[in-house]
């Protein structure tokens, strides 16, 4: 979905900035007229993005957000002190062409490591972002944040919340959520930067939980190269500008949704992929053990390359699911291509080589894999690994 009509309150812009060499979008600005209840997760790498390590700070304060302002073409990742300064410097900017505070926006990079911002040019961009702000500008503002994606990555949906017919009925509150990430793309958080927005009422404590728990069902369960960056963040952002407050449940549920949605888009435009694979691990004792199969069997590269071949060699998922750590049982497991049963009780079955190549041809194809030791499942979202993603990352800087 291109260019959905944001939030009640909310403005987004995307400009070209001059960071990029090749003069395309490259710094993005979203914004709300009012503060916002905000929650964020981040990058597991110990190794950290100054803005990271900034938008961690804010978020530890307690701080009510209003922008997040964006920029690709460079990660500003390690690069020391002058990081550090850079992103208050990139904050106040922001702040004062908003006529906000700095502690009120977040600050996201994304693009080569160990080269420091060209302030120079932001200092002339955030003022004209700022002065694009409008309400169609989301997919400017998701073309700018681009560095290896082929498509911008938008996602929206919409909460219907009760009322009764003084208050006109039922009404909606929405979110919208944008994100970027082809590469270096695994748990915990992959590399991505995503922003969600909503107009809905939501208590800090309940965006705490929901973001939480949606970012674990969705893009902690994508792999495209088994790799983590050091910038990975995903921020939501509320309003509450609807004045509709749904129930938790409800917001958690659309959050997951959004997100996931997100998350596949991402996977869908991996660097090089040509094929998008669901992984559903399902007979798994708890859904930990589920997860932990389907991310061992979505990170490996024989698996990953077996795919792009178009070959059925299922010897190499039960491998992979034999050293996940995990106490399985290959007498106890079935696998499936498509609607294959390719293996089961720790043979192959008789199957028709064919029907299995087959069922290796689509764009999308779906592999289930039965532990046969519960009934606890989990679902992972890969691709393939292919010719086109060692050239792309042989040559990133060049």
């Amino acid at each position: 979905m291109l260019n959905p009509k944001l939030p009640e309150g909310f403005r987004a812009a995307g400009i070209a900035a001059g960071i990029k060499k090749n003069g395309k979008l490259d710094l993005a600005l979203i914004a709300s007229e009012t503060d916002c209840v905000a929650a964020a997760v981040f990058t597991q790498n110990q190794v950290k993005a100054a803005p990271v390590i900034y938008d961690q700070r804010l978020m530890a304060e307690g701080h009510k957000l209003r922008a997040v302002v964006i920029n690709s073409g460079c990660a500003n990742a390690c690069t020391g002190e002058p990081g550090l300064r850079d992103c208050e410097e990139m904050a106040r900017l922001t702040a004062e062409a908003l006529s906000i505070e700095p502690h009120q926006v977040f600050v996201m990079s994304t693009g080569v490591i160990g080269v420091p911002l060209p302030m120079d040019k932001l200092r002339v961009g955030i003022p004209l972002a700022a002065q694009a702000l409008s309400e169609g500008g989301l997919e400017a503002a998701a073309h700018a944040i681009m560095t290896t994606d082929t498509v911008p990555k938008i996602a929206a949906d919409d909460i219907t919340v009760a009322g009764d017919e003084k208050q006109g009925g039922p009404r909606m509150a929405h979110l919208v959520g944008v994100a970027k990430g082809a590469g270096m793309i695994h748990p915990n958080m992959a590399t991505l930067l995503a922003v969600v927005t909503t107009d809905a009422v939501v208590a800090p404590e309940v965006l705490k939980k929901a973001l939480a728990n949606a970012a674990r069902k969705s893009f902690n369960r994508i792999s495209v190269d088994g790799d983590t960056s050091t910038n990975d963040t995903l921020v939501v952002l509320a309003n509450g500008a609807s004045g509709l407050q749904p129930t938790p449940l409800e917001f958690e549920i659309l959050l997951t949704s959004i997100c996931t949605n997100l998350a596949k888009q991402i996977v869908r435009d991996g660097e090089g992929a040509t094929k998008f694979i669901t992984i559903e691990v399902t007979g798994a004792r708890d859904e930990r053990m589920a997860e932990n199969v389907g991310r061992t069997i979505a990170r490996s590269p024989l698996v990953k390359t077996a795919f792009y071949g178009e070959d059925a060699n299922w010897g190499r998922i039960i491998a992979a699911a034999g050293y996940s750590g995990e106490d399985v049982q290959p007498d106890k497991m079935s696998l499936w291509f498509g609607g294959v049963l390719v293996f089961a009780k720790g043979a192959p079955t008789q199957y028709a080589e064919a029907a299995a190549t087959a069922a290796m041809k689509p764009r999308e194809i779906v592999v289930r894999l039965d532990l046969g030791l519960g009934n606890a499942g989990a679902t992972v979202w890969t691709c393939d690994l292919s010719h086109d993603y060692v050239t792309i990352n042989g040559r990133y800087r060049t």
